[in-house]
């Protein structure tokens, strides 16, 4: 049964006519949905206790806000269908353009307004374990968390295997002082968590660069250019993730900020500035690599040289005896030398001779 404002904490009962504002919808257990992960009432900063629907969710947040208290109502989804959006777009008044877009998922990083909802794409990142950046076949995974943010509600949904947002959420129930900032503050921190995330994955990636940094500027090893290109494209997805979201929190601070508090601006001003640390890093990655393939074609140049050099080396050895052969091998009767008794040895020692003299040549001069 519900327990109305009984469930808030003492400063935050109404003092008179208590009864008054009783909710009438009354929690019932969430239906068995993977998609559903989790639906909270928050109440100035603090969760209700109880599982609810998103319907009954916002039902009840809107009967707490006529007791003048301040309240929002947050779910997260996983991977929703056309039908399952459809009816969480009833419940909220989400528009279609936004709700077809968070069914497609692929979306560019961007933030769309809608009236009073704000929808923000986001693109998430995991760095994926490996022992050597040789061995590898992918290095950074991609995902999406898409979150609508009304007046009295948020709705996040995740696409992808990572970028669970529990963590967030344990970390915001234990911080009343920021959930009643309101839901502006829930994107705050989703926001944050997601581009703490790239400067976690660009700090991880720096060692697979320099690994391969020292590999091509080390002389005697071998250089394979595919790292540098598996390196070169991770680096490419990062930097889709990360540098349309300059313009989203452009956006935040001046075409959106009648919707978003001076407090909560604040704090996103502070995520905008690790964005661009982040994006920074990750386009000095991208001309590190750049140098890196150079260095790698040079080097693969030098090796095709010094491979023509042998083999025009060995070709100049064997091109005496075999014009000597060749002009031994003609059918002519009356030829010098053929009737001498030492003129096959003789022939012979003398393409032994020229042969060794040039290879001792070659080797001087470091062609062989």
């Amino acid at each position: 049964m519900a327990q109305g404002f009984d469930a808030l904490p003492e400063p935050l009962r109404p003092i008179a006519k208590p009864r008054a504002y009783t909710p009438h919808v009354h929690p019932i257990p969430n239906p068995p949905s993977q998609t559903l992960i989790d639906c909270g009432v928050y109440v100035e900063g603090h969760r209700l206790s109880g599982k609810y629907t998103y319907a009954a969710a916002l039902s009840k947040v809107r009967e707490i806000e006529l007791a003048e208290h301040e309240a929002f109502v947050w779910i997260g989804l996983h991977e929703p269908d056309e039908s399952q959006m459809q009816d969480v777009a009833e419940v909220f008044g989400l528009h279609p353009l936004a709700v077809e877009d968070a069914v497609v998922a692929h979306q560019r990083p961007k933030l769309e307004r809608y009236d009073e909802t704000l929808f923000l794409v986001l693109k998430t990142v995991n760095y994926v374990p490996h022992e050597s950046v040789v061995l590898a076949r992918e290095i950074v995974e991609t995902g999406e968390v898409m979150v609508f943010v009304g007046k009295d509600f948020v709705i996040t949904i995740r696409h992808g295997g990572h970028g669970g947002l529990s963590e967030v959420r344990k970390r915001m129930d234990a911080d009343p002082e920021q959930l009643r900032l309101g839901p502006y503050a829930v994107m705050h921190a989703i926001a944050d968590y997601v581009v703490d995330k790239y400067t976690e994955v660009t700090r991880l990636m720096e060692c697979d660069i320099d690994a391969i940094e020292e590999v091509a500027f080390s002389p005697g090893r071998k250089l394979d250019v595919e790292p540098i290109y598996l390196l070169k494209r991770e680096v490419v997805e990062l930097r889709r993730c990360v540098n349309p979201l300059s313009a989203a929190f452009q956006r935040m601070q001046t075409e959106d900020k009648d919707l978003i508090s001076k407090e909560v601006r604040r704090y996103l001003r502070d995520v905008a500035d690790h964005q661009m640390a982040a994006a920074d890093q990750i386009a000095s990655y991208d001309d590190m690599l750049n140098s890196l393939v150079q260095a790698a074609l040079a080097r693969v140049g030098m090796q095709q040289n010094s491979d023509m050099r042998k083999m025009s080396a060995w070709a100049g050895i064997i091109a005496v005896p075999t014009m000597v052969a060749a002009i031994y091998g003609m059918n002519f009767h009356f030829m010098p030398e053929l009737n001498w008794t030492w003129g096959y040895p003789g022939v012979m020692a003398a393409m032994t001779g020229a042969c060794l003299f040039l290879y001792f040549q070659f080797r001087k001069r470091n062609w062989l």
